[in-house]
């Protein structure tokens, strides 16, 4: 039996000595040794994209501003900016192995950004992948940067990134909901207050109010996205700037800003911003804003769908796939319980976050990496999960008009549209009467002689009970002196 060819390789050297690469490898020995190293989510950084775009627009970027600057020669800044170039435009995604979830605050990161852009670059120029005299990882793609500007960088523009997607989902999901408010404007059901009944109201409202709650949450979410927009760039290790040239933190915000179409900014106090990543918190709250107002929705949406027989029964979902291995025709809220998972996700991933940012440490916060994971796999669920329950869900929800109605119409709640007109005494005791004997409190009303069949009949109408139409007049409230014999 012939024996398989051996693998094609290259020898590369960093400070800890030498290690073949597979000379097909656009990664290098740095990448090569944090793969070894972190075995650890089984999750390369690849699986956010847009982590890998904001990595390449910050080289680009670079490349470009040290041209401008003179301290990086023509031929090889165009190399380098014609390499990020390919990777923003999704080339090359499969090249970046190191796991989500690293030590060393994020070097691992970006040494395999700047190995594959090199390797890129190198090939372009037609030399050897590895051929680091002439175009260096370090020397040329990373020169006037650290990991420490470059890391949270590439983070915020990559969440900035992200984050649009997001919210384009976000927005759908509200119009989802206000269609549904349209379309259920006139059906009148029971309020709740503490799952008990209240006043009532429509279902056109309910669904109203879930829309708007999701439109709140837009203006927040787009709000804490600008505190993305403060960057680091020209920092290098620790904020002083050391071995980059003075002009190159202007030069490459400029650049930065053309690639990304972002407002950035550079911060002011570049030791402070390298250390601090209270941002990140910031952000990762606005998230679990909107993920816990989401699962409080999709709550409601399991409470008023339950039964079909001996829940609420009012609204009906989707029927979506089978509900059990033993009980037949059984059918589940899937959808909303995923949405509540990934809420609960959401708020895990948050805490994560606000521990990663408080475990800082003097000049740098070494736990970037699981910051940036952690924001990112929040995004990333939650636009799923507001997709699947706006298509799977939301879109195919119908009304149980004829449940609602009957439920209103034996509901004790309705007096309270009387209380104007015959006082909160009555009330009380034409409600605690209608529970007792079952009977229909506007049948109660007009026994009493409190007001005609012709006038309970129109404040009882849905449209003065749900509030779209005011009362605008009363009759003398009776007295509770007088109120012994009801």
């Amino acid at each position: 039996m012939a024996s398989a060819a051996p693998e094609l390789t290259r020898t590369e050297t960093d400070s800890l000595g030498s290690m073949e690469i597979p000379a097909e490898a656009y990664w290098g020995i740095h990448t090569a040794r944090a793969d070894a190293n972190f075995p650890i989510s089984k999750r390369p950084i690849s699986v956010y994209p847009d982590l890998i775009r904001g990595l390449a627009m910050v080289k680009q970027a670079s490349a470009r501003a040290n041209k401008a600057i003179g301290v990086l020669d023509a031929e090889r800044a165009d190399l380098i900016d014609a390499a990020a170039q390919r990777v923003i435009d999704g080339e090359f995604l499969d090249q970046f192995t190191v796991g989500v979830i690293q030590g060393g605050a994020g070097t691992s990161t970006n040494m395999n950004a700047n190995e594959v852009i090199t390797n890129i670059a190198l090939e372009m120029a037609g030399r050897e992948k590895g051929d680091y005299a002439f175009l260096s990882p370090i020397d040329h793609t990373n020169r006037s940067q650290s990991t420490n500007d470059v890391y949270p960088t590439a983070i915020k523009i990559g969440l900035s990134l992200n984050l649009q997607s997001l919210l384009d989902e976000l927005e759908l999901l509200r119009r989802s909901f206000l269609g549904k408010a349209v379309e259920f404007h006139d059906v009148l059901k029971v309020g709740r207050t503490q799952l008990q009944d209240a006043v009532p109201m429509t279902l056109g409202q309910e669904f109203h109010g879930f829309a708007t709650t999701l439109g709140e949450d837009h203006s927040r979410l787009t709000e804490n996205a600008s505190l993305m927009f403060e960057i680091n760039m020209g920092a290098t290790a620790i904020g002083t700037g050391i071995t980059t040239h003075p002009a190159y933190a202007s030069a490459v915000l400029e650049h930065l800003r053309e690639i990304s179409g972002l407002e950035l900014e550079t911060a002011t106090d570049l030791v402070e911003s390298t250390s601090d990543t209270g941002a990140f918190m910031s952000f990762s709250s606005s998230l679990k804003r909107n993920a816990i107002k989401l699962s409080k929705i999709c709550n409601d949406l399991r409470l008023l769908s339950s039964g079909p027989q001996a829940g609420f029964g009012e609204i009906n979902l989707p029927a979506k796939q089978a509900g059990s291995s033993i009980m037949p025709a059984k059918v589940n809220p899937v959808i909303p319980e995923v949405v509540n998972q990934v809420a609960f996700a959401v708020v895990g991933a948050d805490t994560t976050v606000t521990m990663a940012v408080e475990g800082g440490q003097l000049q740098l916060n070494a736990f970037e990496p699981v910051i940036a994971h952690s924001i990112f796999q929040s995004i990333t669920w939650m636009r799923q999960a507001m997709w699947t329950l706006r298509v799977n869900c939301v879109d195919g929800i119908t009304a149980n008009e004829d449940r609602l109605g009957a439920m209103v119409g034996a509901s004790v709640g309705v007096i309270t549209a009387l209380t104007p007109f015959i006082g909160y005494a009555a009330a009380a005791a034409l409600a605690k009467t209608a529970l007792l004997t079952n009977r229909n409190v506007a049948d109660l009303v007009v026994e009493a002689e409190l007001m005609s069949r012709e006038e309970v009949t129109k404040q009882l109408s849905p449209a003065r009970l749900s509030g779209l139409q005011a009362a605008t007049s009363a009759i003398n409230i009776i007295p509770p002196e007088d109120m012994i014999q009801i």
